[in-house]
């Protein structure tokens, strides 16, 4: 049987559109079916959504009111896990990174990552590389790092929490996402922490940085942009800050727990 894929279809501007048409066939041939949650924005196009209608690849969970983005999140991971069979495989990605995997340099070696995943491998992290790292801006590097170091701290473990594909059973995820209550992007952190009892990690370099590729952007010059832009800065500080304190608060309630 194969896994399934869940990604949040956030495309208002239709940016994303011809790249979901252009890997369409591959991922059809690696995932069984697709789960995915447009919000009101990108439902308001009426031939999108016949498009994803006609299609019986895509599991459709419409959202009639515009959440935040964790908020958004959590509803589509806990859908796709009651829509779909407990032992069920799903690999939890962003179409953006999906697109730039499959149409670059990368392409067989994100296959072979995926056709590699078994039941007894998950729940397990994609995780960015050190050559995939080098490729994104300095600020996005130093403050999910701070993350990941601070996890390192009090865990021990290298994780990425604010990772890009985390690949989990359906049992897995409808047990943990309760759990999960920040309504920001912080709230993929509570997902590592009430997972990372017994996660695995691999790190591939098909996570490299995908904006050049969905911008048509020069690599560099963008890189440089973004570095040097205190509103990108602060994007990043806007979900790491959150990240580090339920990172913090986990601690101290296990320890609490344990001490007791």
């Amino acid at each position: 049987m194969l896994p399934t894929i869940a990604f949040p279809f956030h495309d208002p501007d239709l940016q994303m559109f011809p790249h979901l048409k252009a890997i369409l066939p591959d991922l059809k041939s690696l995932f069984g079916w697709a789960y995915i949650c447009p919000p009101p924005n990108t439902r308001k196009n009426a031939t999108l959504m016949k498009w994803l209608a006609r299609d019986g690849f895509f599991r459709v969970f419409p959202l009639d009111h515009t959440l935040q983005i964790g908020e958004h999140f959590a509803y589509l991971y806990l859908a796709a896990a009651r829509a779909a069979d407990p032992d069920e495989i799903i690999h939890l990605a962003y179409i953006d990174r999906l697109s730039f995997a499959l149409q670059g340099q990368y392409r067989e070696n994100f296959i072979a990552d995926v056709k590699s995943v078994s039941s007894p491998d998950v729940p397990l992290i994609f995780q960015r590389s050190e050559k995939a790292w080098r490729t994104h801006p300095r600020n996005y590097y130093e403050i999910e790092h701070f993350v990941t170091t601070l996890g390192e701290i009090l865990f021990g473990k290298t994780l990425d929490y604010a990772w890009c594909h985390l690949v989990v059973r359906a049992s897995q995820l409808m047990e943990i996402m309760p759990q999960v209550g920040n309504p920001d992007l912080s709230m993929v952190a509570e997902m590592i922490l009430n997972l990372q009892s017994n996660i695995k990690t691999k790190e591939v370099d098909w996570l490299a940085w995908e904006d050049p590729f969905i911008l048509a952007r020069e690599p560099e010059e963008l890189k440089y942009e973004r570095e040097h832009n205190p509103e990108e800065t602060q994007k990043r500080l806007s979900y790491a800050i959150p990240m580090a304190q339920s990172i913090l608060q986990y601690s101290l309630k296990r320890n609490s727990g344990e001490s007791g």
